[in-house]
């Protein structure tokens, strides 16, 4: 019998060896661990990462550090992850672009979907169809109405050629039967000024980026590209409700690890992210981001990347838009 039991203790030990991710999960986490924001901060992905990393440090024993490495249109930081030790000891905070555009827009990527592992969908990001303040257009209705008497003459901006805002407003082109004229910018922000400033016709840009011009008057509010309206701002009506059957379009903040991340390792995080985003604390906050969170299982996230995957890469196409 301890022949036996040395044997097998052995045979456990070998395997353990040979699964160094699964033993290593097992005191998974004995340092600090690093959460990459592929955005410079104060953006909306890093205020996600940083309340991630504030409310996850506790209840995991170890300090969450939020790394920023913008550049190149969020491609930078999403590949340094990619190429990350598959250990848990390093996360992603990855959107809509990054992760589900960016393989369909340029011709070569250092990384693609398969590269990451989900671990859940933290906040859904619908966005704001805006005009200028001098556009005679006071419903989404009354916009196509206005684009079929001038045709290509409206103009859209978004923060850059395959950008998710450039996408959302190619899709409501399409959808609604209307010609309208894209003005990439650098980001949002310009893109918001010239609205502001009568420049451009139209924009549509996430909650965050718009609420705030359009509660000091700045610019028209119109539509919410989500299939049902926001609690945030409930008495403005979903495009779909005025006139645009099926139409929903919305970014996304989610949560991911490199591809071969112990599964162990992965179902914890799952838990005690879903866990936070149901208190009290982080309900508050994400309100007041204007971002409804999600906190999904990590087989309804997956699911939820390849619908997406193969939306915006229909999106893409339709666009036109290419990127070498």
């Amino acid at each position: 019998m301890a022949r036996f039991a040395r044997i097998a203790g052995l045979a456990m030990l070998v395997a353990a060896t040979a699964l160094p991710g699964v033993a290593g999960a097992q005191d998974w986490p004995s340092r600090p661990i690093r959460i990459i924001v592929p955005f410079p901060p104060g953006q909306g992905a890093d205020i996600i990462g940083r309340l991630l990393a504030e409310g996850l440090a506790p209840v995991l024993g170890q300090p969450l550090v939020v790394e920023n490495k913008p550049g190149a249109g969020s491609m930078i930081g999403t590949a340094f992850a990619a190429k990350a030790p598959a250990d848990g000891y390093t996360l992603l905070i990855g959107g809509t672009s990054a992760i589900v555009i960016n393989p369909h827009l340029f011709q070569k990527l250092d990384y693609r979907l398969s590269d990451f592992a989900p671990i859940t969908n933290v906040a859904s990001l619908p966005m704001i169809i805006c005009v200028a303040n001098d556009v005679p257009a006071r419903s989404i209705p009354e916009l196509i109405a206005l684009a079929r008497q001038r045709p290509g003459q409206l103009t859209y901006g978004s923060s850059g050629i395959g950008s998710a805002h450039h996408l959302v407003q190619a899709l409501f082109a399409e959808a609604a039967g209307i010609r309208i004229s894209h003005v990439p910018y650098s980001g949002s922000a310009a893109s918001m000024r010239d609205l502001i400033g009568g420049r451009i016709t139209m924009l549509a840009d996430t909650l965050p980026a718009v609420m705030p011009s359009v509660r000091a008057g700045k610019v028209r509010a119109l539509g919410i590209t989500s299939s049902k309206r926001s609690p945030f701002i409930p008495e403005l009506p979903t495009v779909a409700e005025q006139g645009v059957p099926g139409y929903e379009a919305i970014a996304w903040a989610g949560l991911f690890a490199p591809a071969g991340t112990p599964e162990p390792i992965l179902q914890r995080l799952n838990t005690e992210v879903v866990k936070l985003l149901k208190t009290p604390e982080a309900q508050k906050r994400f309100h007041d981001l204007f971002m409804p969170t999600i906190g999904d299982s990590r087989a309804d996230f997956a699911a939820f990347l390849k619908t997406e995957y193969e939306r915006w890469g229909r999106a893409v196409k339709l666009s036109g838009a290419k990127v070498e």
